[in-house]
């Protein structure tokens, strides 16, 4: 275990961490975009397979991705990152030592960020505990590292919204998941929204607010991932249609064909413009 210069982001947050332990490695600053997302511990469907379909259309570009090793959408983000070949960074609420590192039925994943050339990070001593406070000193670290903090579902009181005003506070972009009007694990970020964060649905959307530049369709490796039912959908959109129009031409059951467009805006393999859906 190494102890780790304090990064520049690091710097500019009120009361910066003295001293930050580190196991593996962190990317380079000059050459990587870093991104903090985080969720709900009581996720749904809808929130896993948002996080999955965005994560994997940042899949090639320079990104880190940065995340607590919570149980619940944290997990999801590792692995998912893991997954798409992208390096995995991990601010537990404990030490870094393996006898305390929290929470234990993540230990493995820790393993696994760590051989797939991630890092695990904290400002705690080695053997600290987890307790109540060192969560919210945890957040601070994890909103001020990154470019910007990307939320996937979160109730209206949670610590996934503390991490969300700490990144506002500290002048970093806040970008948010809308979800279902019907969804308390929604309620969250629909808020975010209305108070200014950025809507994100789909990977080109989160990767230009990265600051990258998008040319319409994302690379060749994530399109090599659609299932037989995405691929129907887009030899379906040879030419524009209306969003009825591509439902009925689908011939599947209308929630599942809502569903499954929704996710491929997600993904970013379609998009509704002017009243069509058309290929990205």
């Amino acid at each position: 275990m190494d102890t780790l210069g304090i990064p520049q982001p690091l710097r500019e947050i009120p009361e910066p961490p003295k001293r930050l332990y580190v196991r593996g490695k962190l990317p380079s600053y000059d050459n990587y975009v870093y991104l903090t997302i985080v969720g709900s511990r009581k996720y749904t469907n809808y929130g896993k397979q948002a996080c999955e379909e965005l994560i994997q259309g940042l899949r090639g570009y320079p990104i880190v991705i940065i995340s607590g090793l919570a149980l619940g959408m944290d997990t999801i983000v590792h692995y998912a990152a893991l997954a798409n070949n992208i390096t995995a960074v991990a601010f537990p609420g404990s030490g870094l030592d393996d006898t305390v590192l929290y929470p234990t039925s993540n230990s493995g994943l820790a393993r696994k960020i760590l051989e797939a050339g991630g890092a695990l990070v904290s400002e705690f001593e080695p053997t600290q505990r987890a307790a109540q406070w060192t969560f919210p000193r945890r957040n601070r670290l994890m909103a001020g590292i990154s470019k910007a903090t990307l939320i996937i579902e979160a109730t209206n009181k949670s610590g996934t919204r503390i991490t969300a005003k700490l990144a506002t506070e500290y002048n970093r972009d806040v970008l948010a998941v809308p979800g279902s009007i019907f969804s308390e694990s929604s309620e969250g970020t629909n808020q975010l929204i209305r108070e200014g964060a950025t809507p994100i649905t789909s990977a080109p959307e989160l990767l230009q607010a990265l600051g990258f530049e998008v040319t319409g369709t994302l690379p060749e490796v994530a399109m090599e991932h659609c299932t037989d039912e995405e691929k129907k959908v887009l030899l379906a959109l040879a030419s524009p249609l209306s969003r009825g129009e591509l439902m009925r031409m689908l011939e599947i059951p209308t929630s599942e064909a809502s569903a499954l467009i929704s996710m491929m805006e997600i993904k970013g393999l379609i998009t509704e413009s002017m009243g069509e859906m058309r290929r990205s």
